[in-house]
């Protein structure tokens, strides 16, 4: 059973391998570099590319080691992420970084239900799935979420594709933002403060990685911590939910998603990071971990970009895919002007 499941995904491994390595020597053009472009851009970028094209036809065949890519691999780079950052990294987002992750989710959330329950007359279950992705961490919140409340398979495709979808556009926008922030001033202009803004209000973990490291290593690793904190408030989400949704689903499957609400990888993130501050393994070691790491994380954004269908956010209609787009908005604007609060106190 284990060979076969194995010998089914190598096809779909080898294709994110070859996107991974496509993007890899993109990424080391001056001239994609002078746009901020990152392999990990690249990666998603050649993805969503072949994935709303000839990704189609075979996708069968691919399905399997595409899917373990976008979930195992990327869950195992972002554990090994970890051997990038200290503690003392990790303190340096402090009182900011939580306040703000904080604030963002329950403020987006909110906005999803009074915008698509109220005004756009969607179903609780689809508005759920879509504030939840936006809030706290992508696709996993997501997945997550489908448990407790009732929710299509279309609601949650649709879900997703806006998370991948809105999460991209910010892989290329944040970059902007940084520079624009360093004359406008809308947070304060140190890496610290952008770096908080960014983990607090980018959809997912690898989108996070990815437009940090397109601004630069510090942002990344700022971005990063505050995205885990975040990532690690889906468990009393979680929790929660239930409370203000009672149309909860009874079915042994949800049972089973619902029993592991801790995102597992955050604490392993951690344990890593922890691992990496005793100093204990020699720096040539961590130095290829870190080569490994960042070669995970490109096949997962290629996985993710193979895996983003445009035409599931167009026959869901408009409502949906509004919703998501004033969600992104507020998580700009709104992100903004908390992580400025934040910072004033």
């Amino acid at each position: 059973m284990i060979r076969t499941r194995v010998a089914s995904s190598v096809p779909g491994l080898a294709l994110c391998g070859v996107i991974a390595f496509i993007a890899f020597c993109l990424g080391e053009l001056s001239w994609l570099r002078s746009y901020g472009l990152s392999a990990l851009t690249v990666a998603i970028m050649v993805g969503m590319v072949i994935g709303n094209t000839y990704y189609k036809n075979v996708d069968t065949l691919l399905a399997p080691g595409v899917d373990l890519s976008k979930k195992t691999l990327l869950r195992l780079g972002i554990i090994l992420y970890g051997f990038r950052l200290t503690l003392q990294d990790v303190a340096s987002v402090g009182f900011e970084g939580v306040t703000s992750d904080a604030l963002v989710l329950c403020s987006t959330f909110l906005l999803a239900l009074l915008v698509g329950i109220k005004l756009f007359k969607l179903t609780p279950g689809s508005v759920v799935l879509i504030g939840a992705g936006s809030s706290i961490c992508g696709a996993a919140a997501v997945m997550a979420a489908e448990g407790e409340v009732d929710a299509t398979a279309e609601d949650v495709s649709v879900a997703i594709s806006t998370v991948v979808v809105f999460g991209s556009v910010a892989i290329f926008l944040y970059p902007y933002l940084y520079e624009l922030n360093l004359t406008a001033n809308w947070i304060a202009s140190n890496n610290v403060a952008f770096g908080i803004y960014a983990g607090s209000t980018i959809h997912e973990v690898a989108q996070v990685v990815a437009a940090g490291l397109s601004i630069s290593p510090a942002v990344s690793d700022v971005a990063v911590i505050t995205k885990m904190v975040r990532v690690m408030m889906l468990a009393p989400f979680l929790l929660l939910l239930p409370l203000f949704f009672t149309g909860k689903s009874t079915s042994s499957e949800s049972t089973k998603k619902s029993a592991f609400p801790i995102p597992w990888f955050a604490l392993l993130f951690i344990a890593m990071t922890v691992l990496n501050s005793t100093q204990i393994l020699p720096a040539q070691l961590v130095k290829v971990v870190v080569h490994i790491d960042t070669l995970l994380l490109a096949m997962a954004m290629a996985a993710l970009g193979l895996t983003t269908h445009l035409s599931a956010v167009r026959k869901s209609g408009v409502k949906p895919l509004l919703l998501a787009l004033i969600l992104f908005i507020w998580l700009i604007v709104g992100g903004a002007l908390i992580n400025r609060f934040v910072f004033w106190l």
